[in-house]
């Protein structure tokens, strides 16, 4: 069997290389370069450290290693698409397309359709089912990144290979430091490197610019304040805004009139919903529902450990989410993980189109 291991030197993905070889496997290697070039402003990420590493470890187990530079097909789907994302007013993520169009699509039509298996340091299993190979939750809750994957079709789930999944994060740990990995104590990244270390908001000023508008409060109408542009301002967020008598949080965005609407108190009600719209609701590997009006399901719409129950109700195209418990910063953009009744199988995914 043909294996691909993903490597970005942290120590989730240097332990996958560890355990491939423990299980008589002789994996190629591939460190993903994903930043600009500097004729576009912006600096690779920084990766010499991360390729020092995946060197290392490729000496080590006897492995070949490969770079793969993807920059400019991560910036013309992902950057892209968070540019286009945030212009409409919604709340990308860039994290999830990263996975579906980068690691699981461009890597997929470079070299990756000359493998078996792709191995990556994702926190989430596979189940195999009928023959069919599912997407399924990882060992440690908190840990667990499948709602990260869960834009993936069937065929890139049939390919996948998880071995750090069925482990607790503290046993990667061990197995780093009895294996004595560089990568044993290194902190975890957070997310994918956008565009290496650029302001996030200094990125979006540059493709978007700025445009003042009201910051009002919703419950009254009263105006607090201005912004300087719908876009740089998420639904739930808190800092940033600089209002007095806070705290103040957004709770709707006026597009066309470019106004935000805020509430104010550490937990206002405006904060939350249990009825969550999608659009591009699909099955991750096979339909294994059939037709259905409403079921019950668990779900998340955010990397967070808690997964909670609702209602999944269809009728036609339009498909929506109803919660049993109230849901904090429903953002239309983002998108809802849904899982089997047992939190085990990663089943479908949809797009947020709405929240109340």
């Amino acid at each position: 069997m043909k294996v691909a291991a993903l490597v970005s030197g942290g120590v989730d993905s240097s332990v996958v290389v560890h355990l491939l070889k423990e299980q008589g496997l002789q994996p190629d290697i591939f460190y993903i370069r994903i930043g600009k070039e500097e004729e576009d402003g912006y600096t690779d990420c920084p990766a010499e450290e991360d390729i020092e590493i995946v060197t290392w470890l490729a000496q080590k187990y006897g492995c070949h290693f490969e770079v793969i530079d993807l920059h400019r097909e991560y910036w013309d789907r992902v950057v892209s698409y968070t540019i286009e994302t945030v212009r409409k007013g919604l709340t990308p993520n860039p994290d999830v397309m990263c996975n579906k169009l980068i690691k699981f699509g461009a890597f997929e039509e470079r070299c990756g359709y000359q493998y078996d298996r792709i191995a990556t340091g994702h926190y989430a299993t596979t189940d195999i089912i009928d023959g069919v190979q599912f997407l399924a939750t990882a060992k440690d809750p908190l840990k667990d990144q499948t709602d990260f994957l869960s834009q993936l079709d069937h065929h890139q789930i049939s390919k996948l290979m998880f071995p750090i999944g069925g482990l607790m994060k503290s046993e990667v740990r061990d197995i780093a430091r009895s294996a004595h990995l560089p990568s044993a104590e290194r902190k975890d990244s957070q997310g994918i490197c956008f565009l290496g270390k650029i302001n996030y908001n200094d990125f979006l000023r540059r493709y978007l610019g700025e445009h003042e508008g009201d910051i009002v409060e919703l419950e009254t109408g009263r105006k607090l304040g201005t912004h300087k542009g719908y876009w740089f301002h998420t639904i739930g967020q808190r800092k940033g805004l600089f209002l007095s008598g806070g705290p103040w949080f957004v709770v709707k965005k006026d597009i066309p009139n470019n106004i935000l609407y805020v509430s104010q108190g550490y937990d206002p009600s405006t904060q939350y919903g249990n009825v969550i719209d999608l659009t591009g609701f699909h099955y991750l590997s096979k339909d294994i529902w059939g037709d259905f009006s409403s079921r019950r399901v668990k779900f998340k719409i955010r990397h967070t450990p808690d997964i909670a129950d609702a209602i999944l109700r269809r009728d036609g195209d339009n498909v929506r989410l109803v919660s049993d418990s109230r849901i904090q910063g429903i953002a239309a953009g983002q998108y809802a993980t849904i899982y089997d009744e047992k939190a085990h199988l990663v089943v479908a995914s949809g797009e947020i189109t709405s929240g109340h």
